[in-house]
């Protein structure tokens, strides 16, 4: 007896946006149809009017998120770069103050030691006149505390220039990597202006047309939109159904269900995702 073998069907992939390419790392996407104004007040649209709506706010917010998706990770990547600057320059600003103290310390241990040695003279000269032993031996105690506090100072200094010396490699280190890192930063910064000049015009169209859509769209369902619209990877939150499924999950959708979507009497989601449904020949109403 034969047996029966299945295989599960594999879920399709959304493909890929399709954009106008301008430069080697820039593509600039094109909004190919201009806003439909509703003619009445927003809470007396039909279902129809606001799932229009809703499709030409989708579009055209696909279109912003495409410009994000040309700049890639150069806006973080110049953030990074500019913490990291940041960091390196007060770094550096620390070491420099350490630094500048440990100098301090240094002048100020040779003082000392200059003190002393004038103090040791005076002593010296003062045994000379001494009219009995105590008084020889309290003179000779003191010098030998200026001694002492010499020895100690020097021991110091040498301890001061040695950490001094450790605190301008680092600061050397510090200022090279500085360097590199601005370097970067320029590099970077250039590319990401670049981006964004060659953008920016089809950009502030797009904001300016998602500005006019979202206006004509009630509060309720504009924040469920944006709502969807965050919690979707791909940042669709009204999709078309093609080929009997959803166009954001591509869970297969019952008969009686897209018969609704086509009649666009009310506003259906999926039961699977909970995206807005709208039917692809909603697009017509566009042109």
């Amino acid at each position: 007896m034969a047996t029966k073998t299945t295989t599960r069907r594999k879920k399709k992939e959304a493909p890929p946006p399709v954009v106008h390419k301008t430069s080697d790392y820039t593509e600039i996407p094109k909004l190919t149809f201009e806003v439909k104004v509703l003619k009445k007040d927003k809470k007396d649209a039909t279902n129809e009017e606001k799932l229009l709506a809703l499709y030409q706010l989708q579009l055209i917010d696909s279109k912003i998120d495409e410009i994000k998706t040309i700049r890639g990770e150069l806006p973080m990547e110049v953030a990074d770069l500019e913490d990291e600057v940041a960091g390196l320059q007060t770094r550096i600003s620390n070491h420099a103050d350490e630094a500048k103290e440990l100098q301090d310390e240094i002048a100020s241990k040779k003082q000392v030691i200059k003190d002393a040695t004038t103090a040791i003279k005076k002593y010296q000269a003062q045994q000379n006149n001494v009219k009995n032993n105590r008084e020889f031996e309290s003179l000779n105690k003191e010098i030998e505390y200026q001694q002492l506090e010499i020895q100690l100072s020097e021991k110091k200094i040498k301890q001061y220039i040695s950490d001094n010396n450790q605190k301008v490699e680092l600061i050397e280190a510090a200022q090279e990597t500085l360097n590199e890192r601005m370097g970067d930063l320029k590099t970077k910064k250039d590319e990401l202006d670049s981006v964004i000049d060659e953008t920016r015009k089809e950009e502030e169209h797009l904001v300016e047309n998602s500005e006019r859509a979202e206006s004509m769209i009630e509060d309720y369902l504009l924040k469920a939109y944006k709502r969807i619209r965050d919690n979707a990877l791909n940042g669709l939150a009204v999709v078309a159904v093609e080929r009997d499924a959803c166009g954001g999950c591509f869970n297969k959708i019952p008969p009686q269900r897209q018969l609704d979507i086509r009649q666009r009497k009310k506003i259906i989601v999926c039961e699977h995702c909970g995206r807005i449904l709208v039917d692809p020949t909603i697009e017509e109403l566009l042109k």
